[in-house]
């Protein structure tokens, strides 16, 4: 087992951030192609998509800003 490195919580936000937003981004897509018989009053609004590309966005930004290599201590 190793000791002295750590890995940001950060990080773990980040890439749930990111599946989420992929998730949701991609039914939003999905949504876009085949719109349902009865959509919802706010749907020419596409909310999925923009939240979709939000959190994929941060999460992305999340991931680069605090990688688990970063926080390791180096063998000089």
């Amino acid at each position: 087992m190793k000791t002295g490195g750590s890995i940001s919580i950060w990080f773990f936000i980040g890439v749930s951030l990111l599946v989420n937003g992929v998730l949701i981004l991609g039914a939003g897509l999905y949504e876009l192609g085949h719109p349902p018989a009865h959509p919802v009053v706010l749907y020419h609004l596409h909310a999925s998509v923009w939240w979709g590309g939000l959190l994929s966005v941060l999460g992305f930004f999340f991931c680069l800003r605090f990688p688990p290599t970063r926080n390791r201590p180096r063998n000089s």
